[in-house]
């Protein structure tokens, strides 16, 4: 049997293709990053940006046709067929939403970043299978790869296709390669004396693949004479022969979303497809989601919107105890963090949706806060909106229905929202993506010194160099503006919480040069650690974007000012508790003692703790599928929604 599992690498190996990928320039300034340098750089953010008048002017505009189609769709039809009907994709397209971000130049509607978050945050409401469809074609699919590395030739056949409804799809996951992509096995060979490529391999969770006309795949180019290999990403006509969608996965939630399996064997594909050069795949790919990212914190915040609709509501009717349920404190509580922690969600995602859009910021690291921060309190937000609900939140829609009651689909909601925090990185990748870039400047300024290869003399010039930066870093991180009682006082009530940010702001700085003064080069290593500090700076984001929006709304409109003062208020009082949490967790953990127990449970050690239950999984089959080479024996269940786009 030929061996087709993934490319053995070793830890060092795995580290280095990744940070080959990584942007390691900092042209722009990031909010986010001085943050964790302990430098609270309000301006970057104060005032909140604002759209054009023009652009909100024509994003008002199609959101209010946007409604309009989303009311006349019937989620509940998605989640029982676990398909989305024809129709619905087709009146998406007519309105333009497959080209929401492309420009006006290609066909697309060419909507600020700000514009598609709410697209995808009302298209979202209705079935969250829609948003992923959206996002994973505009997020990851062919068209923003295209606008940041494409050619103009590549542009001008593709794009206009994209906008009238060519359904893209990306390609990278593996049946045994996930966030390690230096063992990634798909290969992209030179044919016809480089006129060509020929793409086999299989990938897995394929978003939209069963019906994507045009595919983003990566693949390994093997490096030789003329070629500089690597992976590399490819614009493949889904199509082509070779290509087959061996498989639609079936998940928890989100069961409108058409996830496949797609086996590639011998697909030609011409020079001219490749973006950007060879080995240039990664870092195309991790470019595009600083933008693509934004979309999962908008959906995020859609669902707490929704959420605190169905609590409020719901809250108010239900009587227990002789007085409605909001009326409890224990529900209270759950009303309040719900209110507060939405209201936080919608801010980081406008604001760094509108960061994006200015393009002053690198908003690299806080697309990543956002995604990590946004995902893990929607799933606290869906679990708090169960509980309130309670029996009927364990209900499904269709059985409430049934029995004469309000369709609500709650525990719908709590399956579909699940999956983001494993989408386009999990927290676990999201926390030491974060966590790489909140430490570069200490891993630049040691240099030599974290390198395990690195000489005596080369490790003693690095101590001289780390020296010098941490002698003019260190002082500063002493005293600041957070303990100076009149700072921020124009943001009133909100000024205190302002104060703590910057404060903690120098607390995380100073906790990170403690963690790399104890740990030096193995503090990478050291990922409970490196989580705190990258949760501790999303919340720390969070606040700041809290205080900076309803600033912005108190000049708008004092009335609503003064009701978004109270929420961003509370949000404050609530993160600042799970700030201190964390910074005590930083020294104060079992991490040590949960790595001997990690290593026991897998030598054995507690295997009779598992007596007493039935494995219903054994014997079906292996935990990771091996694939081999060759054409597919398979149906292709490859379809479409829309007719081809070809002209």
């Amino acid at each position: 049997m030929v061996d087709t599992s993934a490319p053995k690498v070793t830890e060092e190996e795995a580290r280095a293709v990744a940070e080959e990928a990584r942007e390691s320039g900092w042209d722009k300034p990031s909010f986010a990053k001085e943050l964790f340098l302990g430098r609270f750089r309000l301006d970057l953010v104060h005032p909140f940006p604002r759209p054009a008048t023009e652009d909100a002017a024509k994003a008002e505009e199609f959101l209010t046709r946007l409604r309009a189609h989303c009311e006349e769709m019937d989620g509940s039809v998605i989640e029982s067929q676990s398909r989305i009907p024809d129709e619905y994709v087709r009146g998406l397209a007519d309105l333009g939403c497959f080209g929401l971000k492309i420009s006006e130049e290609y066909g697309g509607l060419g909507l600020s970043q700000v514009a598609y978050n709410r697209a995808l945050m009302l298209v979202a409401s209705v079935h969250p299978s829609l948003g992923a469809l959206l996002s994973a074609h505009q997020s990851i699919g062919v068209p923003e790869p295209l606008k940041l590395a494409g050619t103009p030739e590549q542009k001008r056949e593709f794009l206009p296709r994209c906008a009238r409804g060519a359904i893209s799809a990306f390609l990278l996951t593996e049946p045994d390669v996930g966030s390690d992509p230096a063992r990634l096995a798909s290969s992209a060979t030179p044919i016809e004396g480089g006129a060509a490529y020929e793409l086999d391999g299989v990938k897995l969770w394929t978003t939209n693949g069963v019906v994507a006309e045009l595919l983003v795949v990566m693949a390994r180019v093997p490096k030789s004479e003329g070629h500089r290999g690597g992976i590399s990403a490819f614009v493949v006509e889904a199509d082509t022969p070779g290509i087959t969608v061996e498989r639609r996965n079936a998940f928890m939630g989100l069961r409108g979303i058409e996830n496949g399996v797609t086996r590639m064997y011998k697909v030609r594909v011409p020079r001219e497809n490749l973006i950007g050069r060879e080995g240039d795949g990664l870092k195309i790919a991790l470019t595009t989601l600083n933008a693509g990212r934004l979309a999962i914190p908008a959906m995020c915040a859609g669902a707490g919107k929704w959420s605190l609709k169905i609590a409020r509501e719901w809250s108010g009717v239900r009587v227990q105890w002789g007085k409605p349920i909001a009326e409890h404190t224990a529900v209270a509580n759950k009303l309040s963090f719900m209110a507060a922690t939405t209201y936080a969600l919608e801010a980081v995602v406008d604001l760094s949706a509108q960061m994006n859009d200015e393009g002053r910021n690198d908003i690299r690291i806080e697309a990543a806060l956002a995604k990590l921060w946004s995902s893990e309190m929607a799933c606290v937000i869906s679990d708090e909106l169960i509980q309130v609900r309670g029996g009927r939140g364990y209900e499904t829609a269709a059985s409430l229905a049934a029995r004469g009651e309000r369709a609500v689909p709650v525990e719908q909601l709590d399956r579909d929202l699940r999956i983001n925090r494993i989408f386009e990185g999990s927290s676990e990748i999201m926390r030491l993506l974060v966590a790489r870039e909140a430490v570069d400047a200490h891993l630049t300024a040691a240099g030599d010194l974290a390198d395990p290869h690195a000489d005596t003399g080369a490790k003693a010039r690095a101590a001289a160099k780390a020296s010098g930066f941490y002698a003019k870093w260190l002082p500063q991180l002493v005293a600041g503006k957070g303990q100076v009682p009149t700072s921020y006082s124009e943001f009133g009530v909100l000024a205190k919480h302002l104060r703590f940010v910057e404060r903690h702001s120098r607390k995380l700085a100073r906790s990170t040069f403690y963690g790399m003064a104890r740990w030096q080069a193995a503090l990478e290593k050291q990922q409970g650690f490196l989580g705190r500090v990258v949760d501790i700076g999303a919340e720390l984001f969070a606040m700041s974007a809290t205080c900076v929006k309803a600033e912005m709304q108190r000049e708008e409109n004092e009335a609503e000012g003064a009701a978004a003062y109270e929420l961003a208020d509370v949000f404050c009082r609530q993160a600042a508790l799970r700030v201190e949490k964390l910074f005590d967790g930083l020294w104060h953990n079992t991490d040590d003692v949960d790595k001997q127990v990690a290593r026991s449970i897998l030598e054995g050690r507690y295997a009779w703790l598992e007596r007493g239950v039935v494995d219903p999984s054994e014997g079906t089959g292996p935990w990771i599928t091996e694939w081999t080479p060759g054409a597919s024996t398979e149906e292709n269940l490859a379809r479409r929604f829309l007719h081809s786009t070809r002209l």
